[in-house]
């Protein structure tokens, strides 16, 4: 559910599923489709474009899902792929050294010899789609208790992962939609050797910084090229997307392939206001609690600024993002539009006997689950979702911890993320030889722990335990600097030996783990049980409902999973003033006049050099209507010929509300131009070695 995306979006694992009800017509635009379920007839009607299957899967098998949560698309047929910056900028950082400041200074590889391997991204192509909801829901009997009908639900999809990985070697996920409504399985294609091939500089890519921030105009070169190795060598793909170098033009069709994280466009009012009341303000007090500490920890020296760069970005992102959610969340427009969504619903099934008893006890439910949430989600944030401990190196205490444990059980009855099918992935994470910085990981546990106290109190048995007679900074430093779980070798190790290695280990930070460990797995199962299986359970009555008296295409709310969108190439009216569709490379270096070029809006040397040279009328980016949420980023945009136009970044303030509902009468999603991207590498980067890759069809 949302509540559970809320929490997970801090640590970059962005996933949702809520029902999306088809009682009112949709938005002009509206909608993040299925891939097996597109729509064709509403793109037909409104636009006179025939999605035809094999249009389809081209761009199905372009698109890419990044493990850091964002999107990507290959652009080549040597395994060249393109994404946001700030999707890459995870890999950047991790190689990056106070003597190679990549993210700073960018970087391009004139050969593949020169291409960076990244230390822990991972790639996922979608390959094929198949219906499981037989199987999944069969598991579950109307006289389980919701306990047992979790356990039962978990054991089926473990069991068909494994089973569909053993048979096929790809990476299988059964995934929820309209809240256990429907269950399909992913099979992707996984790529685990990445390495980077260009990133321009931080100050380009997010020229105007956090002030520019989901605003509108922007002229941000937010783009990083990557390339996929199998076997040690460049992947060979039979599908990738070719740039079309003439762009797009105001009122084109344009399409879009990505995986939105999550949305919450048709939770019921009780869940909304839950969101908006408690859940959040708690995660928007806590960006901000981070984005002052990193500022702080940033502002002493250089190379500190180096190390918290990408945390600091993505804190900031997330303090807007958070605002966002809530002014939506409050306004009583939106409230007015889904509550009287929801009373047309539930009129209809009130009114047809077969209906309510069916499916009209979902309301309630869905209350007295949100009740029960209400009464644990602060705990469940600070411990199972590691708001208190949300750092490098107690994860990956808490993974061997888990995994130890997770082990001695069967593959049916393992958490979710410690399936045999997730294996490869959590072995990844937990043995990746990225950089682990003392100082930036102490000031941030420490943070971390002050807020646990904040919330539990001094006195708590748990707070007392964790900090084992100390202040929280005393111990913040004395479980960094006293853990040996920098070294790869010990984490392989004490993985090695299992339950008994981990149980006798005087590891602090093992220790800690353990000692956090039972009461987080506890707030998990009270969730799991009492909370996430009765609203799944409720949600899937009223997706039920939904199609039971509604007719037409209809989608799942986002769920990190392969969607396809579409919209139009359109600017918006502010203010009285209308800003326009495109902006200009030519208007980059005029925004950044107006501000003395000084950052967040200084232009990069290369780009002041290259002036004489570049056609000033490029369009640098571009508005549209396409429906998108966080996850978007890094999504390729298409044109009806299924060639590459352009590629998401942002969206403007007002677009922060589709998390809730679409609208487009402001609301706008914002991309990099195609043009812009060539115009720069051939006439700035003079990246003669990509764009001729680029050029071939």
């Amino acid at each position: 559910m949302s509540r559970l995306r809320a929490s997970v979006s801090l640590i970059r694992a962005v996933v949702a599923c809520v029902v999306v009800l088809a009682v009112v017509p949709l938005a002009a635009d509206e909608g993040m489709w299925l891939f097996n379920a597109p729509p064709v007839r509403t793109l037909q009607e409104r636009y006179g474009f025939t999605a035809k299957p094999q249009w389809l899967a081209h761009l199905q098998k372009s698109a890419i899902r990044m493990n850091v949560g964002g999107s990507a698309s290959f652009v080549s047929a040597d395994g060249l792929l393109l994404t946001n910056h700030h999707v890459g900028l995870d890999c950047i950082e991790k190689f990056s050294t106070a003597e190679h400041d990549y993210a700073k200074a960018g970087y391009l590889a004139r050969t593949r010899a020169e291409e960076k391997k990244c230390a822990d991204l991972e790639m996922n192509v979608l390959m094929s789609i198949e219906d499981v909801t037989p199987r999944v829901a069969g598991a579950v009997t109307p006289s389980m208790s919701a306990a047992d009908a979790d356990k039962a639900r978990r054991a089926a999809m473990n069991t068909i992962e494994k089973e569909s990985f053993d048979k096929t070697g790809l990476r299988s996920d059964v995934v929820t939609l309209f809240q256990g409504a429907e269950y399909q399985l992913y099979r992707y294609k996984k790529y685990t050797d990445v390495r980077l091939v260009f990133a321009p500089e931080a100050s380009i890519s997010f020229f105007g910084g956090d002030p520019d921030n989901f605003e509108y105009p922007r002229y941000d070169l937010d783009i990083c090229f990557f390339r996929a190795y199998e076997n040690d060598k460049p992947a060979r793909v039979d599908h990738f997307l070719w740039m079309d170098p003439a762009g797009v033009k105001d009122g084109d069709l344009i399409l879009i392939a990505g995986h939105p994280g999550g949305t919450d466009r048709m939770n019921s009012i009780a869940d909304v206001r839950f969101l908006g009341d408690e859940l959040f303000p708690f995660f928007l007090d806590f960006a901000r609690r981070r984005e002052v500490l990193l500022r702080a920890f940033s502002e002493r020296n250089e190379e500190n600024a180096r190390r918290a760069h990408d945390e600091l970005f993505f804190s900031e992102n997330s303090r807007k993002a958070w605002i966002g959610y809530i002014d939506a969340a409050q306004d009583p427009a939106v409230m007015k539009k889904k509550a009287e969504s929801e009373a047309a619903l539930r009129r209809k099934v009130e009114s047809d006997p077969e209906l309510k008893q069916k499916y009209g006890d979902a309301w309630q439910t869905i209350e007295r689950a949100d009740a029960v949430f209400r009464s644990i989600f602060r705990q469940h944030a600070l411990l199972e979702s590691g708001v208190a401990f949300d750092r490098v190196l107690f994860r990956k205490a808490r993974t061997l911890v888990r995994l130890a444990e997770e082990n001695s059980k069967s593959n049916s009855e393992r958490l979710r993320e410690y399936r045999d099918s997730n294996r490869e992935s959590v072995e990844q994470q937990l043995y990746s030889e990225a950089p682990v910085y003392d100082d930036l990981q102490t000031v941030e546990l420490a943070s971390g722990l002050s807020h646990l106290v904040e919330v539990l109190g001094l006195d708590d048995p748990l707070v007392l335990q964790v900090l084992a007679g100390r202040s929280p900074s005393a111990r913040a430093y004395e479980l960094v600097h006293g853990t040996n779980l920098k070294d790869v070798a010990f984490r392989k190790q004490l993985a090695a030996g299992g339950k008994a290695a981990i149980e006798t280990s005087d590891d602090p930070m093992i220790r800690l783990a353990r000692i956090v460990d039972p009461k987080s797995r506890e707030l998990r199962t009270a969730y799991e049980q009492r909370v996430e299986e009765p609203l799944r359970q409720a949600y899937a009555k009223i997706a039920r409902a939904s199609f039971a008296t509604s007719t037409g295409e209809t989608y799942p709310d986002a769920t990190f999973t392969l969607r396809l969108g579409f919209g139009t190439v359109k600017g918006f009216e502010e203010a009285g003033r209308s800003l326009p569709w495109r902006t200009t490379i030519g208007g980059a270096f005029t925004h950044a006049a107006e501000h003395s070029n000084q950052p967040p809006f200084d232009l990069p040397r290369s780009w002041l050099d290259a002036k004489p040279r570049l056609n000033l009328d490029t369009p640098m980016n571009f508005l549209s209507t396409v429906d998108t949420i966080g996850g978007n980023s890094g999504s390729p945009i298409v044109s009806r010929q299924g060639d590459f136009v352009g590629i998401f970044f942002d969206t403007n303030l007002e677009a922060l509300g589709w998390d809730f509902v679409y609208d487009d009468r402001q609301g706008r999603a914002i991309a990099v131009d195609v043009r812009a991207i060539l115009e720069a590498l051939q006439q700035i980067y003079k990246a003669d070695n990509i764009l001729s890759e680029l050029k071939q069809k």
